[in-house]
């Protein structure tokens, strides 16, 4: 106990939300100091790192056979230990100087009902990049705790967190999770969705940054107050040659329909399987949405109008998960119950 202390004088707690989409990584007394891309790029001979993060993503679709890039996780779990385990040491080497000399205590976030093996591989791979002792956090815990929820009250609170991956939904009670579920439909399948978009009425093959530069600028869920277009390059499919097309916003938000109504369909069933009174306490409250899938343009709008509920978007969603994991870093005492064993 007494040597651990004096490791926390030298080391600092780290906390890291290791998202399909981004990684992030916050450390007690500076805030999140990494919010990058969760893309490695290695030469394919050696398997030495060329590229991690935003420099990596930059690498997607445009590399040459000597380099591979990818994303190693896939509806937020593990798909690649090795890559993953690379990634996770080349982010940790980014940040060490903010981190202290000593190997960090991490607590990682994960999705709701990670099986056994799936948690393992987490651990070793931060093991592996160096960590000394890791903790396990469910992600809309960690999101609740993140978007101020008072937990700890006899009180239902819902967050619904939607990441690259995975969308997470949750009834926390008492420090304790009434009900959650985790689909794995997310930001992910909405870039899949547009991508299909543009294959299939313009004949025309985009890459997966494009997809999601058309989500993030005209995505919606529900039809904005004016239309919004965007120009969209890529190979023609019968020709193979360069060209653009203008799609709008209403394209995509068809496009974009099935993903989103499985969305809005888990929080229609969350409320079906929790019980009463929490269900009651939810909807005097309203739900909050937290990940990146929570700013496509009037999600909160269609929840509002298919469920009849109050909706509120946290303040910043991207950083909900690891702002909430760090919180509960700085208060090991207090949030340990909520860890996963």
């Amino acid at each position: 106990m007494v040597f651990g202390k004096i490791l926390g004088l030298f080391g600092k707690d780290m906390a890291m939300d290791l998202g399909t989409a981004n990684t992030l990584i916050y450390i007690k007394g500076k805030g999140v100091v990494l919010n990058e891309p969760s893309v490695v790029a290695i030469q394919r001979d050696s398997g030495k790192p060329v590229a991690v993060g935003h420099k990596a993503k930059e690498y997607l679709g445009r590399t040459n056979p000597s380099i591979l890039a990818s994303r190693p996780l896939k509806d937020g779990v593990i798909a690649d230990f090795d890559l993953t385990r690379l990634m996770i040491r080349e982010f940790i080497i980014k940040v060490r100087s903010a981190a202290g000399l000593i190997k960090p205590r991490m607590l990682i976030g994960v999705p709701t009902g990670v099986t056994q093996v799936e948690k393992r591989a987490v651990i070793e791979s931060a093991e592996q990049a160096g960590a000394r002792e890791i903790f396990l956090i469910e992600e809309p815990m960690a999101a609740a705790i993140g978007a101020g929820l008072p937990i700890h009250e006899p009180r239902g609170s819902m967050i619904v967190d939607i990441g690259g991956g995975t969308t997470e939904v949750a009834v926390i009670s008492l420090f304790a999770t009434a009900y959650s579920e985790s689909v794995r439909v997310a930001g992910d399948e909405a870039n899949e969705s547009i991508l299909r978009l543009l294959q299939k009425k313009y004949q025309m093959l985009i890459g997966e940054n494009t997809a999601e530069q058309v989500k993030i600028r005209i995505g919606s869920a529900y039809p904005p107050d004016e239309p919004l277009y965007m120009e969209v390059s890529g190979k023609d499919l019968v020709n193979g040659v360069p060209r653009t097309v203008t799609i709008t916003d209403q394209e995509v938000r068809e496009a974009m329909a099935e993903p989103v109504g499985v969305i809005v369909e888990s929080v229609r069933r969350a409320f079906e399987k929790t019980p009463p009174e929490l269900a009651s306490d939810v909807a005097d409250r309203g739900l909050v949405l937290a990940g990146g899938g929570a700013l496509i343009r009037g999600l909160d709008q269609l929840i509002h109008e298919d469920l009849n509920l109050k909706v509120v978007i946290a303040e910043d969603p991207l950083t909900s998960v690891v702002m909430g994991a760090g919180a509960a870093l700085q208060n090991v005492k207090e949030y340990r119950r909520v860890f996963i064993n």
